[in-house]
């Protein structure tokens, strides 16, 4: 297949490309800084020549977004807000367009959508968005309403003969460099990585593994579309998914964080404590519903295997 990759060049797209390109697909990156084969010129807000590549493609998997790893600020909010907005816009433009319109387009949206809470797990059917929930920080429900209209601009686009699912993605653990693994890994091997702020809220993730064939299954299923949950079943509260991450790293205790501690942390890491703080309770209800199998349902295990990979790098 011809797959398309708009802002295919982060942790997750290079998690993608790699896999794709390695079982035969013919892989386009579309990319504000090109620097290899394969890779194409776009500034991710207005049709230009890359819309090229997209017409007579069979699936256009857009990734593109400023990354969350960021002070939230005004200015980076709003610039996580337009980056997402603006290039599924005109990945919607560009598939309208095209005399041979891909298949199906896979759009990148966030487990962020929904609820921070505790007391039952988000699915697609009866799933809480988020964005008014008590006791939680304002600029919370700016998130929330960044995925919302990341989610909106993909299903008002008029792309008739192309089916759109919403990939509701949870924190993809693969074992590259710079990456959300690499960083959580390098603070439990220095002894830090204990639970933060009590260690209540839970952690959605899925493995790199499983997130690449649920993009393969979900290609392959003409009967999926709208939102999509791609997080493994079995998500965790903090203080035991930092347990089982040191585990695979066997260091036998992790220093606890405060809530202030973390904020310290996250201010010098040049990050927002949302990342840490917000309970993502998300399971992939349809995946699962429609007989996907998970390689790595459970986090020990998923642990153990991207630190055995790590090694072996």
């Amino acid at each position: 297949m011809k797959i398309v990759l708009p802002g295919g060049t982060g942790q997750v797209g290079t998690v993608l490309r790699r896999a794709l390109t390695a079982a035969g697909h013919e892989v386009a990156v579309l990319s504000r800084r090109p620097a290899g084969p394969g890779e194409i010129l776009w500034d991710g807000r207005g049709l230009g020549p890359w819309a090229e590549v997209i017409d007579g493609s069979d699936v256009v998997v857009n990734l593109a977004g400023r990354s969350v790893s960021c002070r939230y600020t005004p200015d980076n909010l709003r610039a996580m807000m337009d980056s997402r907005v603006d290039s599924a816009r005109v990945v919607g433009q560009a598939i309208t367009a095209a005399a041979r319109p891909p298949r199906v387009w896979l759009q990148m949206s966030t487990a962020t959508v929904y609820a921070h809470r505790f007391d039952a797990p988000n699915d697609e059917a009866t799933g809480m968005i988020g964005g008014a929930e008590p006791g939680v920080p304002d600029y919370w429900g700016y998130s929330v309403d960044i995925a919302t209209a990341w989610e909106r601009e993909q299903e008002t686009a008029d792309t008739p003969h192309t089916r759109k699912v919403a990939l509701r993605t949870a924190m993809v653990m693969s074992p590259d460099r710079g990456g959300v693994f690499d960083v959580l890994s390098r603070l439990a091997r220095l002894g830090l990585g204990g639970p933060v702020a009590g260690g209540r809220q839970y952690v959605s993730w899925i493995h790199d593994e499983d997130f690449v064939r649920a993009v393969e299954f979900l290609v392959g299923r003409d009967d999926l579309d709208g939102p999509v949950n791609l997080a493994a079943p079995a998500p965790l509260p903090h203080r035991a998914f930092m347990r089982a991450l040191r585990g695979a790293w066997r260091v036998p205790v992790g220093l606890p964080a405060t809530k202030w501690m973390a904020e310290l942390g996250a201010f010098a890491l040049r990050s927002d404590t949302e990342l840490l703080f917000k309970s993502r309770r998300v399971v992939p209800g349809r995946l699962l519903d429609a007989g996907f199998a998970f390689g790595h349902p459970d986090w020990p295990e998923a642990a153990a295997d991207l630190a055995r990979r790590v090694r072996g790098r």
